[in-house]
């Protein structure tokens, strides 16, 4: 298993900036994103959400929208990979709030998105059940030094 482990790792860190510039692609150029006409902000949260799952007909692109906003962001829970520091909850959280919210607002100023904070708290949710499964991963398989 710690064979398992370290292959995990050295595919991880190949990986995960690939992944991300992936992602800051889907974000401000993916799913035939145009810029709009003016800036937008979505401040009062959940509120979106409940509006996007009233108005929206197909069950599968709610899904795909809000279950990709989770799912997508679990891999950054494992960054304590490649940044030693971030095995901290408390630390890791932090720095990836700052990247959100970066991201957001970029988003923001160039009218490629929303910024929207039913994506930061979603993202998070995202991010934070990745950091536990990475926990229990690295627990139950690989080992806390390996």
């Amino acid at each position: 298993m710690e064979n398992c482990g370290l292959l995990f790792r050295k595919v991880y860190r190949i990986l995960i900036p690939v992944y991300t510039l992936f992602l800051l692609y889907l974000m401000f150029f993916g799913f035939g994103r145009s810029q709009y006409d003016i800036n937008i902000v979505r401040m009062i949260p959940m509120f979106s959400t409940v509006g996007f799952v009233e108005h929206t007909i197909l069950w599968k692109t709610i899904i795909i929208n809000i279950f990709g906003n989770i799912v997508m962001f679990i891999p950054f829970g494992f960054l304590g990979i490649v940044f030693p520091k971030l095995n901290n909850f408390r630390i890791l959280i932090l720095d990836f709030l700052f990247a959100i919210i970066a991201v957001e607002s970029l988003q923001y100023f160039t009218r490629l998105g929303v910024f929207d904070i039913d994506d930061i708290i979603l993202n998070t949710i995202g991010m934070a059940t990745g950091f536990w499964i990475y926990q229990w991963l690295n627990r139950r398989f690989i080992g806390k030094d390996s």
